[in-house]
């Protein structure tokens, strides 16, 4: 369980500061304050211009009147609207409704991963331990524990799934780490219920429609601000959610850079803050709302060249089925923390000390030093860092992998699809749905082999296998697979032909593989331009 001393439990008292430090630190960056405001005013009007009202009216006033503004005039009205987009953005912390929550949860993700066994022993699901089955939490936990008691942790998980905030959250408890505070999206607080958990329970909010500079630099102030005062932070830097479901192998790091910066400005102030980043994947045998994602991702790939049929999710009666189906499944997730590192990509021992790939002790601070030995703020330097450290999360990413049954078994039928239709483009794989079959005892020796080369690769340290796998061979893979699948989604993945198996939902099966490409295991479509496919 946290300590009491963790900062985040007195976060109320310091916002007020917080915020006035955010306002100071934005307007006192500004050498031309007209051409922020010109900035915020032009994007506002555009985004407000189709529904009209006071708020349009407002920045089409300012719009209006900047030229005949003074200076002075100009940095006051920076001010007032940095002000009012850092108390927007302000989050908050409720001991009781943390305490609370730590219980709600425990029902809450059993209905959601295990949803028979919790009905049946709802007494008892109430107790977080029930869960300890159904989330497997793995990695150094007592390291991370040290760290957060010598700098800021900065967690930075994968992202499948909308559940992935509440499993996550449920991980750092079980895991006796110190909560964290994390952005949410401005919509989500549109949900009285879960706005009120978000609010009280250190949730930010970013307002996704607001594209101008001076709101982007009151968030990017805010992260980096509470990073500097000891508060530990969660960002999912994939940015979104994987809609290919395949492992992030590039990384959106606006958020995760104030890390960098954080560091950067304390050391400067003669007052180091160490920041510790934890990379950790967070891994399911089945994800929710799989086909929703695949579709977007594919309607985003293909340009055009894939349409999306109506579903079964639309009739009634296939959504009882499918809640039917969901109430007799027992699913599972791993969270699993990688190797911390420092702001620099270096690994970090129980003692917070960094050291290089060689494993020699190196002081994070030799990283900000001018030629003088002094500590200096460089932009593009430190912009630098954050790429790099990018690649180090990514890496850690991919060793961390948790290989499921639903993975195996779905890069064993991918590939028969590949053969079948002779290596098309993806595309026209995908059409092959419902054309494809594959004897039942041939897939599971071919997920036997997979698993040999995953187990080869386990050996290295370049991947994980799920704990129930570890001596299960290609058939009990299958079997666990085809069990997940049929209780899951509102169309079948694999179907039952005597002593064939038909590739019924080729999505599906490769959203699922995809979670091996980036390993090499897997059909690789997801390679980011200028990388080699896996």
């Amino acid at each position: 369980m946290a300590s009491d001393s963790t900062p985040i439990f007195d976060f109320n008292k310091a916002r007020g500061a917080i915020v006035d430090e955010v306002v100071a630190r934005v307007c006192g960056g500004v050498k031309d304050p007209l051409l922020l405001l010109n900035d915020a005013a032009y994007h506002e009007t555009r985004r407000l211009g189709a529904s009209g009202g006071h708020a349009l009216a407002e920045w089409r006033s300012l719009a209006g009147g900047l030229g005949r503004m003074s200076e002075a005039e100009q940095r006051a009205k920076l001010e007032e609207l940095a002000r009012r987009y850092a108390w927007d953005v302000a989050g908050n912390f409720d001991r009781r409704v943390y305490k609370f929550a730590s219980r709600a949860a425990a029902p809450l993700i059993g209905v959601l991963l295990s949803p028979l066994a919790t009905i049946r022993n709802f007494h008892h699901s109430l107790d977080l331990t029930s869960l300890d089955g159904r989330i497997d939490v793995q990695g150094p936990r007592e390291l991370v524990r040290k760290l957060c008691d010598l700098g800021t942790v900065i967690h930075v998980p994968t992202h499948l799934s909308n559940l992935d905030s509440v499993v996550f959250g449920f991980a750092i408890e079980r895991a006796g780490l110190a909560p964290a505070t994390y952005g949410a999206g401005k919509n989500l607080f549109s949900n009285p219920l879960l706005s009120f958990f978000m609010h009280n329970l250190g949730a930010y909010r970013v307002d996704r429609r607001l594209k101008h500079q001076l709101y982007k630099d009151v968030l990017k102030a805010y992260s980096c601000i509470l990073i500097e005062r000891g508060y530990h932070s969660l960002f999912f830097p994939g940015g979104t959610r994987s809609r290919s479901g395949g492992v992030e192998r590039r990384l959106k790091l606006g958020l995760a850079g104030t890390g960098v910066e954080a560091f950067v400005r304390t050391a400067v102030r003669g007052r180091t803050q160490r920041v510790f980043f934890v990379p950790s994947t967070i891994n399911y045998l089945l994800t929710l709302e799989a086909e929703t994602l695949i579709d977007d991702f594919l309607q985003e790939e293909g340009k055009g060249r894939y349409i999306i049929e109506d579903d079964e999710s639309t009739q009634v009666s296939r959504i009882a089925a499918f809640m039917n189906k969901l109430m007799g499944l027992d699913a599972g997730c791993v969270i699993r923390f990688s190797q911390p590192v420092d702001c620099f990509g270096n690994a970090v021992d129980e003692n917070g000390v960094s050291h290089d790939p060689r494993g020699r002790a190196i002081d994070p601070m030799s990283y900000v030093m001018d030629r003088s030995d002094t500590p200096v703020r460089d932009g593009a330097r430190d912009a630098q860092y954050t790429r790099e450290l990018g690649e180090v999360i990514c890496e850690s990413y991919k060793r961390d992998t948790v290989v499921m049954s639903t993975h195996l078994a779905a890069a064993a039928a991918f590939e028969h699809l590949r053969r079948a239709a002779g290596h098309a483009d993806l595309f026209a794989l995908l059409r092959h749905s419902d054309d494809v079959s594959v004897p039942r005892a041939r897939l599971a020796s071919d997920v036997d082999a997979l698993l040999a080369r995953v187990r080869e690769l386990e050996a290295r340290g370049g991947i994980v296998l799920a704990q129930n796998l570890k001596r299960a061979d290609g058939a009990q893979t299958l079997d666990d697979a085809l069990r997940a699948f049929a209780g899951y989604h509102t169309h079948e993945v694999l179907a039952a032909r005597g002593n064939d198996l038909l590739l019924r939902d080729t999505r599906l099966l490769l959203y699922y593989q995809n979670r091996l490409a980036a390993h090499g295991l897997a059909f690789d479509s997801l390679a980011p331009r200028g990388q080699a496919a896996a």
